[in-house]
C-alpha cells in the first residue's frame, strides 16, 4: 500500500463513498451486504453532508480506500470506516491523527458495543468511555467515547 492523501470528498464520489462504508460495516460482521443498506447509506451521505459533516475520504492514487465524517461544529467524530483491503494498515491511526489536527484539544463518538474489535481500538488510542445508550433510530446499544489532550503537567 502507498500513503493514501487525506483529502476532503468530492460529491461525485459519494456513491464509492457508500459502497466503502458498507464494505467495512460488513467486514465488523454486523450487517450484510444489500442493495437496501447500500441505498440508505449513499442517501444518509448525501443528507449528512447537508446537516454539517466534513466528509473526507483516504485516496490510494485514485481508489478510496477509507471515509472519515466529521461534525466540527460538535467536535464529533462521526464516522471512521476503512475499506476492508486496507485494514490493518494502519490507515485508521493516520485518519485518528488527521482528526486530532481538527479537533486538537476534545472529541467525542460512539460505537456500537457489538463492534468490539472498533471501541478496543478507540480505548487504545485514548478515548475514555462515558456512556452506554440505546439509539432510538436503528435501536443498537452505543458506547459513547470522549477524547481530551492531555495537557503536560506543571
Amino acid at each position: 500500500m502507498s500513503h493514501p492523501i487525506i483529502r476532503p470528498a468530492r460529491a461525485d464520489e459519494y456513491d464509492e463513498i457508500g459502497r466503502i462504508w458498507m464494505e467495512s460495516w460488513v467486514s465488523s460482521g454486523l450487517g450484510e451486504t444489500s442493495d437496501f443498506l447500500l441505498a440508505n447509506l449513499r442517501a444518509r451521505i448525501r443528507r449528512e453532508t447537508e446537516d454539517g459533516w466534513s466528509l473526507f475520504v483516504a485516496d490510494d492514487d485514485g481508489t478510496i480506500a477509507a471515509m472519515l465524517a466529521l461534525h466540527l461544529p460538535k467536535l464529533y467524530l462521526d464516522m471512521l470506516f476503512v475499506a476492508p483491503a486496507y485494514q490493518g494498515q494502519s490507515l485508521g491511526r493516520q485518519l485518528l491523527g488527521f482528526t486530532r489536527t481538527q479537533m486538537p484539544d476534545e472529541m467525542s463518538l460512539r460505537c456500537i458495543r457489538e463492534n468490539e474489535k472498533a471501541w478496543r481500538w478507540y480505548e487504545r488510542e485514548g478515548f475514555v468511555f462515558e456512556k452506554e445508550e440505546v439509539e432510538p433510530s436503528n435501536g443498537f446499544m452505543m458506547k459513547y467515547y470522549r477524547w481530551r489532550r492531555q495537557r503536560p503537567a506543571g
